[in-house]
C-alpha cells in the first residue's frame, strides 16, 4: 500500500511577516524591482502560497541614487492616457527623477506583481523614500544587501 501524500497550506494566521531595509543606492533598477517583488510577494519562503499576502514588507531608501543601464537614463519615458482620443502623454525619466524619485521604483516594482486584488495588496506592504531617512524605526527593519 503507498504511503499517502498531503499538501500543506499555509493559513492567513500562521503567517509571520519580517521588515526589511533596502538601500537603492548604486543598485540597478530593474535588478533592484525583482528581488523586492520576489520578497513582497513571498517567493523566497519554503511554505509560499500563492493565493495568501504572505510576503516580507520592505523599506527602500535612497530611491534617487538608483543606477539606470545604458542610455536608458536619457532615453526612457513612462507613458499615460487620458482615455480622451488624442490624450497621450509621454513623461522622460529625468523630469520624474527630480520631481519623484519614488515613483521609479514604484512603477517598476508594481509592474513585476499580480495584476489582482492581492498585487495591490501586497503593493501596500513597500515603502520608498528618496533620501536616507525614514520613519519606521519602530519596525526594527533588518537591513537587506540585493547585488
Amino acid at each position: 500500500m503507498r504511503a499517502i501524500q498531503k499538501t500543506y497550506s499555509l493559513k492567513a494566521s500562521d503567517i509571520n511577516k519580517k521588515w526589511y531595509l533596502v538601500d537603492a543606492d548604486g543598485k540597478v533598477l530593474g535588478r533592484l524591482a525583482s528581488e523586492v517583488a520576489k520578497i513582497l510577494r513571498g517567493k523566497h519562503k519554503p511554505e509560499f502560497t500563492p493565493h495568501l499576502d504572505m510576503g516580507d514588507n520592505v523599506i527602500i531608501i535612497n530611491a534617487e541614487k538608483v543606477v539606470l543601464t545604458g542610455s536608458k537614463s536619457e532615453d526612457k519615458e513612462y507613458f499615460r492616457h487620458s482615455q480622451y482620443p488624442g490624450g497621450i502623454k509621454f513623461v522622460n525619466i529625468m523630469k520624474i527623477r527630480k520631481d519623484r524619485p519614488e515613483f521609479i521604483i514604484e512603477h517598476a516594482v508594481r509592474r513585476m506583481l499580480p495584476k489582482s486584488r492581492l498585487g495591490r495588496k501586497i503593493f501596500g506592504n513597500m515603502k520608498v523614500y528618496a533620501g536616507a531617512e525614514h520613519p519606521h524605526q519602530a519596525q526594527k527593519p533588518e537591513p537587506l544587501d540585493i547585488k
